[in-house]
């Protein structure tokens, strides 16, 4: 008979198929339709395996790999909430919480809590995983925008001040990062008009 920690880890890898119907304003390179979650999500943890030499100090790719595999699972519930959406912002730490006890809470009590750690972990930007997470989280976009003549860069009110603040964590938490975002993905974005001044 199959035990109810098996049955308990099962409901939570059927529940988190939902991420691939969650649709993200980025699109794809090839094709351009819409980016989901899950795609999200393992672009950035290949790119973490690909690029960890660049973080500027010792960091657990293991450690990075889970959370960015963890950290877009609460927008199931909460959404995906566009970068530069202000309004969106005000209830977004809401929304995702909720979503996290409840998901969260499916699994085996300590996988529960290791996911949940893993999640706050990522949002509160503390540690180098939690910080080469977050550059990760700024780079992937920022690629597919410059593949697709700036896609979500055309939207009303971005410009290279918001794109700028958005990736300016890069900047300390991986310099290599920065300069890429900035030297080559947004100064060729300015010059060809993908992204406004």
């Amino acid at each position: 008979m199959l035990n109810e920690r098996f049955l308990k880890q099962i409901d939570f890898i059927t529940e988190i198929d939902k991420l691939k119907n969650i649709f993200r304003q980025n699109v794809i390179i090839e094709g351009r339709r819409s980016e989901n979650d899950a795609e999200h999500s393992w672009h950035m943890a290949v790119m973490a395996i690909l690029l960890s030499e660049y973080a500027p100090e010792k960091i657990d790719v293991l450690k990075v790999i889970k959370i960015l595999l963890i950290h877009d699972l609460v927008e199931i519930d909460a959404g995906d909430t566009f970068c530069y959406d202000e309004k969106g912002y005000l209830d977004k730490a809401e929304r995702e919480q909720k979503c996290a006890d409840r998901l969260f809470n499916i699994l085996p009590k300590d996988q529960a809590e290791e996911f949940l750690n893993l999640w706050r972990e990522f949002e509160e930007v503390e540690t180098p995983e939690a910080k080469f997470s977050a550059c990760l989280d700024r780079l992937q976009p920022s690629i597919l925008n410059y593949n697709t003549e700036g896609h979500t860069w055309q939207k009303p009110g971005v410009n290279k001040e918001k794109v700028l603040k958005r990736n300016m964590i890069a900047e300390e938490a991986v310099p290599t990062f920065w300069e890429y975002i900035t030297e080559v993905i947004i100064k060729d974005s300015v010059a060809k008009g993908y992204l406004k001044e």
